[in-house]
């Protein structure tokens, strides 16, 4: 296979770009140290923004070029499946979504803190495996990954830390449970690359590629865009949304 020496090149900095994407929930998780109490109302633009950034990536990026590469019909089918994939694991797996309603007395939260990290974990694993896949293809391509995933990660840790702090007033905890939520992004990128490099060929890396934009977008319509509209109103999170992709759109275009 002709990429194949440099995907094997791209490794080590896929995995090292997959982990500061998953920091960057960490980061998020730190404004329990900043916040005198919850008020999560400006998360409807910063995931508006978030949403707008992985939607112009998993589609203008993503799907576009895996289109080009194996064709139509494989691309629809294992974007599809990334769809389903999302889909299935909300069915299957138990885990608390990001449904923005805090208790203004700030009790009864630490188990849905709990759960909502556990749900951010299971969501991080796929978004890991997205940015090793798309970074061990093209790593140029999957720097601006990388800081689309950064990006979303940073309010989803914030959500997590801050009804965790409300609930047990404890700022080390809260940050550390969003921390390790955020740390189950490098580890989806060593399972997919242990998984995938024995079999990793131009048509797998591509057909990975698709499922992966299928992911992203099923993310952004079952999570993101309700949760954004819960916290605020669908003005607040269409203007972010908006940003999200004008800001992604400069982006790639510097990077190209």
């Amino acid at each position: 296979m002709g990429g194949e020496p440099s995907m094997m090149e791209n490794v080590v900095p896929a995995l090292i770009l997959t982990t500061l994407a998953g920091l960057a929930t960490g980061v998020g998780g730190l404004i329990a140290y900043f916040i005198p109490r919850p008020d999560m109302r400006y998360l409807s633009v910063s995931l508006g923004f978030a949403t707008g950034v992985m939607i112009f990536i998993a589609f203008v990026d993503l799907f576009s070029n895996a289109r080009e590469e194996i064709g139509a019909g494989y691309a629809n089918l294992f974007f599809l499946g990334g769809l389903l994939t999302v889909f299935f694991l909300d069915k299957v797996v138990p885990h608390a979504h990001m449904n923005g309603r805090a208790d203004p007395h700030c009790d009864r939260l630490y188990r849905g803190g709990i759960m909502l990290a556990l749900g951010i974990a299971i969501h991080n694993l796929p978004e890991g495996a997205a940015v090793a896949l798309v970074s061990m293809a093209d790593l140029s391509l999957g720097i601006p990954i990388a800081i689309a995933i950064a990006i979303h990660n940073i309010p989803e840790g914030i959500a997590v830390s801050v009804p965790l702090y409300c609930a047990t007033s404890d700022r080390k905890k809260a940050s550390l449970y969003s921390f390790l939520a955020g740390m189950a992004q490098p580890l989806g990128a060593i399972l997919a690359i242990l998984i995938l490099m024995p079999f990793l060929t131009d048509f797998v890396l591509n057909a990975s590629i698709a499922f992966v934009a299928g992911i992203m977008v099923m993310i952004c319509f079952d999570e993101l865009i309700p949760i954004a509209n819960s916290y605020g109103d669908e003005h607040l999170t269409n203007a972010g949304l908006i940003a999200g992709i004008f800001v992604m759109m400069v982006a790639l275009a510097l990077f190209q």
